[in-house]
């Protein structure tokens, strides 16, 4: 999982929090509250699934990187 601000105005201080795995994302008001919306939504989502007599994956295989916008911004 990985939090990043949103970058909006009315959510000042919002965070989401991205669940690769999973291909799952939620939101919360700071850290604390990105990361107990994900862990409820990562609960809901597994007791879901199990309901449904889906398979629940224990791993994924995920890579994440960093690009810089702002220099894409500046070539012509």
């Amino acid at each position: 999982m990985f939090l990043e601000p949103v970058n909006e105005p009315e959510f000042e201080g919002y965070y989401y929090a991205h669940i690769p795995a999973l291909d799952l994302t939620t939101h919360g008001q700071g850290v604390e509250g990105a990361l107990a919306a994900a862990q409820e939504l990562v609960e809901g989502w597994v007791a879901e699934k199990r309901a449904h007599g889906e398979p629940v994956p224990t791993e994924g295989k995920s890579l994440i990187a960093q690009i810089e916008v702002a220099d894409a911004l500046l070539r012509p």
